[in-house]
């Protein structure tokens, strides 16, 4: 083989061709390993043989030159040369202009167009490559889909779905997974054996979005089985989640906030029925009946017992018993409030304030009675609560002034002195009724049967006390709260305040998510 070796080759102008061999016969050398070939601006290469670039050589194209690539010839890349490997993951779209280029991808070329608008002329075909201007990416074209697309397209998962799609009622559902995009998710919903609804939600992220389901999903019968799956913007599909029908249960009366759906039970008329494809956990606040407050110069009655449960119930029906408000007493004691009771589990009803002329001692309960006024030392201990339940009665004082009834929060009051009986022990918080927080079981305040300031009954429910001999009158407990009744500073033989001593009645309320 012959060779040239020269110090220097003097740049030509612009305008020359430079040709090199004859076709797929000639081969000429330039430089070694490691060494540039420069094609000035304007300067045209016709390769019509082959041209070796080895391993750490290069071809430069200033501005304004080109290399064209005849009808039937290629550039081969045997090597790892970026700009050529086949997921284009490499390839510099913001210099792409009008023309081929070879890809390593398919056998024959394909097109790139640099331009805003998607080319259709001549008739784009698989593998042409379009850089869109506007929105600045790179699509190629999908026969399949008679569209450009994008390069990498995404396919979502769609790994569960939270809530529950309920007979006859609207509901929202929580979607989690992988590549859902930015917008434009379209979520299906096909019932086994019917036709698919579809509702397109832009995603909260890219792994998570909110639906609300169509009103021909949940207008489905119970136990109806629906496959969700989504659809992205780059029109990729997931599987399948499959979601079934439920009916709710009945009860009470029903209401709802947000995503909860409550029963409240205000008496023991009806019950919980839990149907067959329910199957979700329920909170239920169950508080007893408060008790009566004392009748003479008594305590205020302890208020009833307040405990949350929390479980999930199989099918079935569930008695819901509320406990009733203990009765004021005349010539006699009162009586203690009544137990609430639901799925086995039971709130204590309050202790009743005790009567200074039968010489009986305030009792115990969901939250203890008020102790009495007198100075028989062995009446005036208030009642004892029950633990997880209430609190204790305060302690009556020597002269006429009775103690302050439990209550879920705080002990009762002791009386303080001649003219000041105790007030009612501080209810409990619950907000499962409407979302925000309201007491119950709040204790009755005690009777004083001298002139004085009237004993409060404690936030949640409990009856105020009474003072002044036969002048004033007591408070019952509140309805529906478990409140304690207020204590009576008047005789026990004043018929007239018997109901003014009464408990609250207790309540029930279930609360679960939809």
């Amino acid at each position: 083989m012959s060779k040239i070796e020269v110090d220097t080759i003097d740049t030509q102008t612009a305008s020359g061709t430079l040709q090199v061999g004859s076709t797929n016969t000639s081969l000429i050398k330039i430089g070694t390993s490691g060494d540039t070939v420069e094609y000035s601006a304007g300067t045209t290469f016709t390769q019509s043989g082959t041209q070796n670039v080895t391993s750490g050589g290069a071809i430069n194209v200033k501005s304004g030159g080109s290399i064209i690539i005849e009808s039937g010839a290629a550039i081969t890349n045997n090597g790892t040369a970026t700009g050529f490997s086949a997921d284009l993951t490499n390839l510099n779209a913001d210099n792409l202009t009008s023309g081929t280029v070879p890809d390593a991808r398919i056998s024959n070329h394909i097109k790139v167009v640099k331009s805003a608008n998607a080319p259709t002329s001549p008739t784009p075909v698989e593998g042409d490559l379009w850089y869109d201007t506007t929105n600045e990416i790179l699509l190629v074209y999908n026969s399949t889909d008679s569209a450009f697309v994008k390069i990498s397209r995404i396919t979502p998962t769609l790994s569960s779905v939270s809530g529950t799609i309920i007979a006859g009622l609207a509901s929202n559902l929580t979607l989690s997974g992988t590549g859902f995009l930015e917008s434009n998710l379209i979520v299906s919903f096909t019932p086994s054996g019917g036709s698919a609804s579809t509702v397109t939600v832009t995603p909260t992220s890219s792994t998570s979005a909110t639906v609300a389901v169509p009103s021909a999903i949940y207008g489905q019968s119970a136990n109806t089985v629906i496959a969700i799956k989504v659809t992205n913007s780059d029109s990729q599909d997931s599987g399948n989640v499959n979601k079934t029908v439920v009916d709710l249960p009945t009860g009470g009366t029903i209401s709802s906030y947000g995503s909860t759906r409550v029963h409240t039970f205000t008496s023991s008329s009806s019950n919980f029925v839990v149907p067959a494809t329910f199957s979700t956990s329920v909170d239920t606040l169950l508080v007893a009946g408060g008790g009566a407050g004392g009748n003479w110069h008594g305590g205020g009655g302890g208020a009833g017992g307040m405990f949350t449960y929390t479980h999930t119930p199989s099918a079935g029906t569930y008695s819901i018993v509320i406990g009733s408000g203990g009765a004021g007493g005349t010539t006699s004691v009162g009586s203690v409030g009544g137990n609430t009771t639901a799925f086995s589990q039971t709130a204590i009803g309050g202790g009743r304030g005790g009567n200074y002329n039968d010489q009986t001692t305030a009792s115990s309960g969901g939250s203890g009675a008020g102790g009495n006024g007198t100075s028989n030392s062995s009446l005036l201990n208030g009642g004892a609560g029950t633990a997880g339940q209430g609190n204790a009665g305060g302690n009556g004082g020597g002269d006429h002034t009775g103690g302050g009834g439990g209550g879920k929060a705080a002990v009762g009051a002791n009386a303080n002195g001649t003219t000041n009986a105790g007030d009612g022990g501080l209810g409990g918080t619950n907000n499962y009724q409407t979302g925000s927080n309201q007491y119950y079981a709040g204790g009755g305040g005690g009777g004083n049967w001298n002139s004085g300031i009237i004993a409060q009954g404690g936030n949640g429910g409990g009856g105020n006390g009474s003072y002044s001999g036969n002048t004033g009158a007591p408070t019952a407990g509140a309805v529906n709260t478990g409140g304690g009744g207020g204590g009576s500073g008047s005789q026990g033989n004043n018929t007239s305040y018997a109901a003014q001593t009464t408990g609250g009645s207790g309540i029930v309320i279930i609360k679960y998510a939809i």
